[in-house]
């Protein structure tokens, strides 16, 4: 794993997003819509994945020791990938999608 903990401008909702202060070591996903890009390949923070897609919050999770997680699943190869939330994330979002219900 290669931790980065930096700045960007979110693909999803164009907001500036600073570096992670509090809450984790690292930031892979927009605080302010909870939005990820699909930019690593198998090893966290390799930035080598070619598909480049936005990967939405579709669910939430919560560890057997209180942490929550949230599901991104990319909108262009459909991947999931699971990231812990942040110590700045919009939790009012974060609550929202836990009351998401998903049938196939």
């Amino acid at each position: 794993m290669i931790a980065r903990n930096e700045g960007f401008v979110c693909a999803n909702c164009g907001q500036k997003v600073e570096p992670l202060k509090y809450g984790g070591s690292y930031r892979n996903h927009c605080p302010f819509c909870l939005y990820s890009k699909h930019v690593d390949t198998n090893i966290p923070g390799d930035r080598k994945n070619k598909c480049l897609g936005k990967m939405k919050p579709i669910a939430v999770f919560t560890r057997r020791s209180g942490e929550y997680v949230l599901v991104h699943q990319c909108e262009k190869c459909h991947f999931e990938r699971y990231n812990r939330i942040a110590g700045d994330d919009d939790f009012e979002l974060v609550k929202k999608l836990s009351t998401i219900h998903v049938f196939f």
